[in-house]
């Protein structure tokens, strides 16, 4: 039976479940409906500005931020209440924007000089931006800090417990997942899942094998679950499938896969996925050399809607998306 590190504990992967009265603000706001999550993406061929998706009205914007740098590139690497967080490609610098109202703050600079890559979360203090956010930043070597919005300032809350095991061996492709105030992240040798409790502090790690044949693999989560989303090939066949974690055995259990209708295009192709944004709404951009698709899977209603083509403002060619982030769009969120 797969068990998790010393100190993990598979209850921290439900959601809680205090009394009725003692529930946290934060839980009662997540029963509370939130508005279709918009996608902000980078696309290949412009680097330093961003394309925003409105599932709703199925359209495309193009916003001009103007605080951001335009002489570094800059990537959506997390998001949390209608706020996006940046990190620009050389690991040096965060912004954190509402790239509605275009409020925008540059996040002080990090006192460990880490320059290789890193793994970013974010979640929110309350059920609002008014109450302030937190930003983790971890890397392969077990170093980590923590930005504090209310302070204005990194914090380093400690080491990396030897439960965990290092080097962490992240997974890059997989943007985190945060459930109330624990971020996940996935990792790989050993295969499972790393996650942080952003207000006790504690690590754990848990140890779940990947299914077999999948690639470009991303977390997910939707009400609370844990979900994993990628690439099944087997022989020359190729199909999107979603699994759901089962938090009894620790193991990932299918739970859909994309139209096969859908997946008769892939057959005999190379393709290559990534997962834009991961909660509740997926935004999936696959890609070979003869082929270029956007779609949308909603996790509790398991629908699969085709997403219209980016095009930039007074262009012809359909572009590429190379990353992005979901985040909850909101005029009054203030970074």
């Amino acid at each position: 039976m797969m068990a998790a590190g010393k100190s993990g504990s598979l209850k921290m992967l439900e959601p809680c479940k205090p009394p009725p009265t003692k529930r946290s603000r934060k839980e009662r706001t997540r029963e509370v409906p939130q508005a279709t999550p918009w996608f902000y993406t980078i696309t290949h061929e412009n680097v330093n500005s961003g394309a925003m998706y409105d599932p709703s009205l199925k359209k495309w914007h193009h916003p001009t931020i103007s605080s951001l740098p335009t002489k570094l590139i800059v990537l959506p690497v997390a998001s949390a209440g209608g706020l996006v967080c940046f990190l620009d490609i050389g690991n040096r610098n965060f912004y954190v924007c509402n790239p509605l109202n275009q409020s925008f703050k540059e996040l002080p600079a990090r006192s460990v000089k880490v320059w290789s890559r890193v793994a970013v979360g974010m979640t929110l203090n309350g059920s609002s931006t008014s109450e302030g956010y937190k930003i983790l930043w971890v890397g392969c070597d077990g170093e980590y800090e923590v930005y504090d919005s209310v302070r204005n300032s990194w914090i380093r809350p400690g080491i990396m417990p030897s439960s965990v095991k290092l080097p962490l061996s992240l997974n890059f492709r997989s943007q985190a997942v945060s459930i109330d105030d624990t971020l996940y992240f996935m990792r790989s040798d050993p295969e499972g899942i790393v996650s942080y409790d952003m207000v006790t502090g504690i690590w754990k790690q848990f140890i779940i094998p990947t299914p077999l044949h999948l690639t470009d693999h991303t977390l997910a989560e939707c009400g609370g679950r844990i979900m994993l989303v990628g690439l099944l090939t087997k022989n020359a066949a190729t199909c999107v499938c979603i699994w759901e974690l089962q938090k009894m055995t620790l193991l990932w259990k299918e739970v859909d896969r994309m139209p096969n209708i859908w997946c008769l295009e892939f057959y005999g192709k190379h393709v290559r996925m990534t997962c834009l944004g991961n909660k509740g709404l997926l935004m999936l951009s696959l890609r070979s050399r003869q082929m270029n698709r956007l779609v949308t899977y909603n996790v509790s209603s398991r629908e699969w809607l085709k997403v219209p083509g980016c095009v930039v403002p007074h262009g012809r060619k359909r572009q590429w998306i190379a990353c992005g982030t979901a985040f909850y769009p909101c005029l009054t969120a203030v970074a």
